[in-house]
């Protein structure tokens, strides 16, 4: 792979080992880890800082596990709000100051899970309404419509993706968050090798608190602020 305008070895020698290994860091955790445990890995390597959870942000993970949604639930909820305040950030500070700072985005979609994981979204006569993963499957294909006619040099990229990887609804919600990952770094190795590392670059997270971070944090940390970038540059605001 060439070098370019001299963006660097190190920089894309990370970012094919990034794109490599989607389906390999989807999990850092052991299988026997507790939804609690999940939930606080996730949080603290998205805010980029921190070793564990305040007890006022241990409650609330606490009331969020009695109502025995699965984890990646709660990790869109953190996900949408830590994007949301990634752009508002200034250099050097957490993008998340809390858990408590995602509760209103968590609970919403806690209860769209809720409402829809037995099929009690709203139908139309003679249809039963769509399920969780049905709902979110849509709207990812309806995303991925827009961005097609927004950005027609990706459109044969899109069209190949909707009738692959999008062609069946993932049953688990795990499954779906793999197939939304493949699809938007799909989305960025489609870009321009320039453009594909300065999106790298903006992801990076540098200073103190990311040399504190274990590997597996580091790691996780970058797949959310690389994705977030992705989804910002393309103007999605929601999938």
């Amino acid at each position: 792979m060439s070098d370019p305008g001299g963006m660097g070895k190190a920089a894309v020698v990370c970012l094919a080992a990034l794109l490599g290994n989607v389906l390999r860091i989807m999990s850092l955790l052991p299988e026997s880890a507790s939804f609690e445990e999940l939930v606080q890995d996730y949080f603290l390597a998205v805010r980029g800082a921190g070793l564990m959870l305040s007890a006022l942000d241990t409650e609330l993970l606490t009331s969020w596990a009695r109502l025995g949604v699965p984890f990646q639930v709660v990790a869109r909820g953190i996900t949408r709000s830590a994007e949301k305040a990634l752009w508002d950030a200034r250099p050097g500070e957490p993008v998340l100051r809390s858990l408590r700072a995602c509760r209103r985005q968590v609970e919403a979609e806690i209860k769209k899970y809720l409402a829809r994981s037995a099929g009690g979204g709203e139908a139309g006569p003679g249809r039963p309404g769509l399920t969780w993963e049905e709902t979110r499957h849509a709207r990812l294909r309806a995303v991925l419509e827009r961005i097609a006619e927004q950005w027609p040099s990706l459109a044969s990229r899109v069209e190949q993706l909707q009738g692959q990887l999008l062609s069946t609804v993932p049953q688990e919600p795990a499954q779906l968050d793999v197939q939304e990952l493949r699809v938007f770094f799909a989305l960025l190795r489609a870009q321009p090798f320039a453009q594909r590392i300065h999106l790298w670059r903006a992801a990076r997270l540098d200073g103190a608190d990311a040399q504190a971070m274990s590997p597996r944090s580091r790691r996780l940390s970058r797949r959310f602020r690389v994705l977030a970038q992705v989804r910002r540059y393309l103007g999605v605001v929601e999938a």
